[in-house]
C-alpha cells in the first residue's frame, strides 16, 4: 500500500496484495499481515488514519483476502491445476475481485456517513460508490490482478515450494 493514486472525486486507489498473501499462507494469514500493515501505516505514517482503522482492517484485512482467495479457489477448481499460467490467471482473477470487493465495502462506509452524522461527510452513497467503483474497476484493480498474478506466476516458476506451504485454513480437494 507505497503508491497511492489519487482519483477524481477526492479519494485514491492503491495495491494491497492481500490475495498475494491469501494464496501463499491462507486467507488468515492474509488478515494478520495486512493488520499489522494498516497499523504501521495508521501509527507511524498517519495513512489511512487511526480513527478509520477498524474499517480498513475490516474492508482490506478481512474483505479483500477472504474474497480474492476464494475466487482464486473456486476458478482453480475449473482450470487445469498443474498449469502455471491458469493458477496466475486465477490468482490475478482473484486479486481483481477482491480489491474490488474491498472498495465497494468502503464505498458503502463513506456514503452511509451522512445518515449516521450528518455534517461531518456531505457526500452520499450517490457520490461514493461511483468515485470508488470506477477509480477501482478500471486502475486499481487491473494493477492488482497483474501484479498478483505475475507474483503467483514467478512463484510457481521458481519457488513452488512457497505455494505448498500449510495454510492456516487447510484446503479441501
Amino acid at each position: 500500500m507505497m503508491f497511492n493514486w489519487p482519483v477524481p472525486d477526492g479519494t485514491t486507489a492503491h495495491m494491497v496484495g492481500g490475495v498475494i498473501i491469501a494464496v501463499i499462507l491462507g486467507p488468515w494469514a492474509a488478515v494478520i499481515g495486512v493488520t499489522v500493515a494498516l497499523v504501521i501505516q495508521a501509527f507511524f505514517f498517519g495513512d489511512g488514519g487511526i480513527l478509520a482503522l477498524g474499517a480498513n482492517c475490516f474492508n482490506m484485512a478481512f474483505i479483500l483476502p477472504f474474497a480474492g482467495y476464494y475466487t482464486y479457489r473456486f476458478l482453480k477448481r475449473f482450470m487445469d491445476k498443474e498449469n502455471p499460467t491458469t493458477e496466475a490467471i486465477a490468482a490475478g482473477i482473484g486479486g481483481y475481485v477482491g480489491i474490488n470487493l474491498a472498495a465497494l465495502a468502503a464505498a458503502i462506509e463513506f456514503g452511509i456517513q451522512p445518515y449516521i452524522a450528518p455534517g461531518y461527510c456531505p457526500y452520499g452513497l450517490n457520490l461514493s460508490i461511483p468515485a470508488m467503483i470506477f477509480a477501482h474497476l478500471l486502475v486499481a484493480g487491473p494493477v492488482e490482478g497483474v501484479v498478483t498474478g505475475m507474483v503467483i506466476a514467478y512463484l510457481r516458476k521458481n519457488r513452488p515450494d512457497l505455494l505448498k506451504v500449510g495454510k492456516l485454513l487447510p484446503e479441501k480437494g
